[in-house]
């Protein structure tokens, strides 16, 4: 059954068509979460590691559908994002959330780190656009982010490829296990960092109000 599979994913990443379909998925990865655009490039790049797709390509096309996903939901934003904000419930309002206090306290740079938190990479793209974000400030963020996120998961399935040559499944699961690590992690680390800045304020004190005699 392994082998069935195998050969059969040989076969498709071996047409050229596949860097059309990699452009496809990054690009509505962009607005689109539920699309797996890391998996579609991590599994591209074990490939790669055997001769079946080129590396180089499967980072510049994954980076280029990125961008340009990424862009078509910063103009969803502008267009409707008020309105899909109003609307959002849940973990989709909770991404919402977490995309408008990271964008204030961090500015473009956010959507660099966005980008590597599925779902949070839509939300802080809509949330950019709806409230007005530079287009150019957002193009050259974006463009470090898209090309950042091709190259890391054109390269995570390219090591997982090598080091499972004769078994590309393991490779890909070693692949995606890395990505799911690094996604993890990453959302630790910004909540004991948010838990940690609660903790750290200090609430403002009451005023005490003085009256013309000077008593309290």
């Amino acid at each position: 059954m392994s082998d069935a599979i195998i050969g059969l994913l040989r076969e498709v990443m071996s047409s050229p068509w596949i860097y059309v379909a990699l452009f496809a998925v990054a690009f509505i990865d962009g607005f689109f979460p539920v699309v797996p655009g890391e998996t579609a490039v991590i599994t591209a790049g074990v490939f790669a590691a055997t001769g079946e797709t080129n590396l180089a390509l499967v980072i510049a096309v994954a980076a280029l559908g990125a961008f340009a996903g990424d862009h078509f939901s910063y103009f969803l934003g502008r267009t409707s994002g008020k309105r899909l904000r109003a609307r959002a419930k849940g973990k989709t309002a909770k991404a919402f959330d977490w995309a408008e206090d990271a964008l204030a306290e961090r500015g473009g740079m956010v959507l660099v780190i966005a980008r590597y938190i599925p779902g949070g990479r839509t939300a802080t793209t809509l949330t950019m656009g709806a409230c007005g974000y530079p287009r150019r400030r957002f193009a050259m963020f974006d463009a470090l982010a898209t090309i950042s996120w091709g190259v890391y998961s054109g390269l995570i399935g390219y090591f997982g490829g090598m080091a499972f040559e004769h078994d590309p499944i393991k490779g890909l699961l070693l692949g995606l296990g890395i990505a799911v690590t690094v996604a993890a992690v990453t959302e630790i680390v910004r909540y004991v960092r948010k838990k940690r800045a609660k903790a750290s304020a200090v609430p403002a004190e009451t005023p005490v109000l003085v009256n013309s005699s000077g008593s309290k």
